[in-house]
């Protein structure tokens, strides 16, 4: 590892908005991010890039990621000891580090280290953006979302948490079932609720307004991808706040989604 580069990322992360003690999920990019370091003569691995972020939060702080993998909709076992992600490299590069733990929801599970990593080990959450979900515990623990490198147009889910617990009238609750592999390796069927969009409506996914409105609200700590450190962060918290406002107000249209008029 390179000691010198991991100093300088952690002060980098901490300039961004994150703190020692921290809980927080990280979305990330890093294709153009491990370029830039090329680019100068640097060699940095994503190993490099995970253990700046844990010395960030320090020992009393939790990393969490997302693992997301969608082979279980395909009719692919999930294996929760194998399934790689399909989120990127580092919250690949974490999910095959042994301090992190993974949890249990096929499509939608989370790879987390840490002070409260307990708080994830053996959740087996039906729903996946429910009150029974990482996203919940996130909330609770009054935990950030930080981005590197990605807009938050392309990786906010946590949104989708908002709008299942305010019944957001844009999405339903849908049932997927498949094998499950578990990780004692017994494999089983089971079945878990993903909050989907109504497609059937015409409903597409499109929260840049509301990204944009945090924004301009100055909610984010940091920088916008492909600038400085390339990491913005928000309390997730804050998130909630200004999502289940409009929400309740009946103005998600236009801000969290959108409707494709050529539907059927």
């Amino acid at each position: 590892m390179n000691k010198d580069l991991i100093k300088e990322l952690t002060e980098s992360w901490l300039k961004s908005g994150l703190k020692k003690n921290d809980m927080v999920l990280v979305h990330s990019s890093l294709s153009s991010f491990l370029k830039k370091y090329k680019n100068r003569g640097t060699d940095i691995t994503p190993g490099d890039i995970l253990q700046s972020l844990m010395n960030a939060v320090g020992e009393k702080g939790t990393l969490i990621f997302p693992v997301y993998n969608f082979g279980f909709t395909k009719g692919i076992p999930f294996d929760i000891r194998n399934s790689r992600s399909e989120t990127g490299i580092l919250t690949e590069t974490a999910r095959n580090h042994p301090a992190f733990v993974r949890t249990g929801h096929p499509m939608f599970s989370f790879t987390a280290a840490g002070y409260y990593k307990n708080e994830f080990e053996d959740l087996d959450n039906f729903s996946a953006f429910g009150k029974d979900s990482p996203f919940a515990i996130l909330t609770e623990f009054d935990g950030k979302i930080a981005a590197i490198d990605v807009a938050g147009e392309f990786c906010m889910t946590y949104y989708h948490y908002v709008e299942e617990s305010e019944n957001a009238p844009n999405r339903f609750h849908k049932i997927f079932k498949g094998r499950y592999i578990d990780k004692k390796g017994n494999e089983s069927l089971k079945e878990y609720n993903v909050y989907s969009r109504k497609t059937d409506i015409g409903v597409e996914t499109d929260v840049k307004p509301m990204e944009e409105l945090l924004w301009s609200k100055g909610l984010y700590t940091g920088e916008r991808p492909m600038v400085g450190t390339g990491m913005h962060v928000i309390r997730a918290r804050t998130v909630y706040d200004e999502a289940s406002k409009l929400i309740k107000e009946g103005k998600t249209l236009g801000m969290l989604y959108r409707i494709n008029s050529n539907s059927n």
